[in-house]
C-alpha cells in the first residue's frame, strides 16, 4: 500500500469517527515512527483536517470549517428579540462529533499462559521476562497472519479481538485458526525454552462471539480501544475451564465454525458469574473444508432456483469434455451471486460418472503466496500433514515462522 493510500484511507477512517489513535493508526497500517510522523504532519500542518490532543490521539478538524453555515443577515430595522441576542463571548457553534464507540459484532478469544506463578519460582525476572516475551511474540505472529487485533497484553495473557478495528465475513474461523495456531506454536517454541532455560510453557484459549461496544476507555493520557459488555467476560471465563494447550468455544462461536473444524462436545459447563450453564466445544483440528458448500455438505443445500441456463451449459459442456473435445467454462461476477454453487451442481452431476477432479483454491490466509492453491493441492493429494513451523526467515519448506532453529519438515514414509 502506498503512502497516499494511506493518507486517504487515515483520512476517511478519522472522519467517519472524529477521533483515532496514534496507536490505532500504527496498527491498522503497520507504520513505524517516521511514518506515523509524516502523517500526522499531513493531516495536521498541510491539510489542516485534523489537531493533536494530548499527544495521544488526532481529533478531525476537517468538518467545522467546511460545514460551518454564516448567520443569516438581519435587517437593520429589525429588533433582535432579546432572548435571543447572544453574550459578545460566545464562540461559533461547531459541528459536534461522530460517536466514539461503535457496537459490535465480535469474536473474543483469551489467552493465558499456564502455572505463571511456578514459572515465577523457577526462574529469575530477567529470565522470566524473556520466557514471557517469546510466548507473547510466538502468539502475535499468529493473531497478525490471520489479522487479529491484540487489545491488551495482560501480564501474561492476551486479550484479541476479531472483527475489530477490521471486519472480515469470518471473523469466528480466524480467531480459531489462530488459536489452534498458538497452540502449534508451543511446541517449537518449547524446544527453544528447553535449551535455554530448561523450561516449558503452555496455554489455555477460550472464544466467545457477541455484541460489544468497542471505545475508548481510560483517563487522558492512558486511554485504550477495549470492548465493553459479556462477550469479553465469557471468553475468559470459557479459557479458565480449559486443559492446557487446549482450545474452547462457546455454542455460538461453534454456530458460526460448524463443519470448518472437528470439535469435541464437552456439554454445559457452569461459568462463575454467569446464571445459565453456557454449552461449550473443545476444538480438536480443522476438518479439511475449504468453502461454506464444504462445510455444510450436500444434504443440507437448497435447491438452486433461476439458474437453469447457466447449468444446462455446464452439463452440455461436460458432455462435449466426455467425446474428447476439451472444454473451458469461466464463472465470473459479483462475491455472493452463487458461483460457487453452480460448482457443486456440476461436482454432484458427475459424480456418478468416471472423472478426475482438480480442485484448486485460493485463501485469504494465504494471500502472501501466489502458488499456495499448487502448494495446498499436492499436499492434499499426497496427504502430508501441515508444513512445519521453522525459523524467523523465509523458509524453503513453509512460510510460517517460529522461534526455534530451522529443521526440515518431516515427510511421513509413503
Amino acid at each position: 500500500m502506498t503512502f497516499e493510500e494511506i493518507l486517504d484511507q487515515a483520512i476517511a477512517m478519522l472522519q467517519r469517527r472524529g477521533r483515532v489513535a496514534y496507536r490505532t493508526l500504527t496498527l491498522q497500517f503497520h507504520l513505524d515512527e517516521e511514518a506515523l510522523e509524516v502523517l500526522k504532519e499531513e493531516l495536521i500542518e498541510v491539510h489542516h483536517l485534523a489537531v493533536d490532543h494530548d499527544g495521544s490521539m488526532l481529533v478531525w478538524a476537517g468538518e467545522a470549517s467546511a460545514t460551518a453555515v454564516p448567520p443569516t443577515p438581519r435587517s437593520p430595522h429589525q429588533p433582535i428579540p432579546q432572548g435571543d441576542q447572544p453574550p459578545h463571548d460566545a464562540s461559533p457553534s461547531v459541528t459536534p462529533f461522530p460517536p466514539d464507540a461503535e457496537r459490535r459484532q465480535l469474536t473474543v478469544m483469551f489467552c493465558d499462559l499456564v502455572d505463571s506463578t511456578r514459572l515465577s519460582g523457577q526462574l529469575d525476572p530477567e529470565g522470566l521476562r524473556e520466557v514471557v516475551r517469546a510466548y507473547q511474540h510466538a502468539c502475535a505472529e499468529v493473531i497478525e497472519r490471520v489479522d487479529g487485533y491484540i487489545a491488551q497484553y495482560l501480564g501474561d495473557g492476551l486479550l484479541v479481538y476479531f472483527g475489530y478495528p477490521q471486519a472480515h465475513e469470518d471473523d469466528a474461523q480466524r480467531a480459531v485458526r489462530a488459536g489452534l495456531g498458538i497452540v502449534r506454536a508451543m511446541q517449537p517454541l518449547n524446544t527453544h525454552l528447553e535449551q535455554r532455560h530448561g523450561v516449558r510453557v503452555a496455554v489455555r484459549l477460550g472464544i466467545h462471539t457477541g455484541l460489544v461496544v468497542v471505545g475508548e476507555v481510560g483517563s487522558v493520557g492512558h486511554q485504550e480501544n477495549l470492548a465493553l459488555g459479556e462477550t469479553p467476560n465469557m471468553a475468559a471465563r470459557i479459557q479458565g475451564l480449559t486443559a492446557p494447550d487446549t482450545l474452547v468455544i462457546s455454542a455460538v462461536t461453534f454456530q458460526l465454525v460448524q463443519g470448518y473444524f472437528t470439535v469435541e462436545d464437552l456439554g454445559a459447563a457452569h461459568l462463575r458469574g454467569v446464571a445459565a450453564p453456557v454449552h461449550v466445544y473443545r476444538i480438536l483440528g480443522e476438518s479439511g473444508a475449504q468453502s461454506r458448500l464444504d462445510a455444510v455438505g450436500p444434504t443440507h443445500l437448497t435447491p438452486l432456483v433461476g439458474r437453469a441456463e447457466e447449468v444446462a451449459l455446464m452439463h452440455q459442456r461436460w458432455e462435449q469434455a466426455k467425446t474428447g473435445l476439451g472444454q473451458v467454462v469461466v464463472l465470473s461476477g459479483e462475491a455472493g451471486i452463487g458461483k460457487s454453487r453452480l460448482v457443486q451442481v456440476l461436482k454432484d452431476h458427475v459424480a456418478t460418472e468416471p472423472h478426475a477432479r482438480i480442485e484448486w483454491r485460493g485463501s485469504p490466509y494465504h494471500q502472501q503466496s501466489a502458488l499456495y492453491p499448487v502448494i495446498d493441492h499436492l499436499h492434499r493429494l499426497l496427504r502430508w500433514p501441515p508444513l512445519a513451523w521453522c525459523c524467523r526467515r523465509p523458509c524453503p519448506y513453509s512460510r510460517r515462522c517460529c522461534p526455534s532453529p530451522c529443521r526440515r519438515p518431516t515427510r511421513p514414509s509413503p
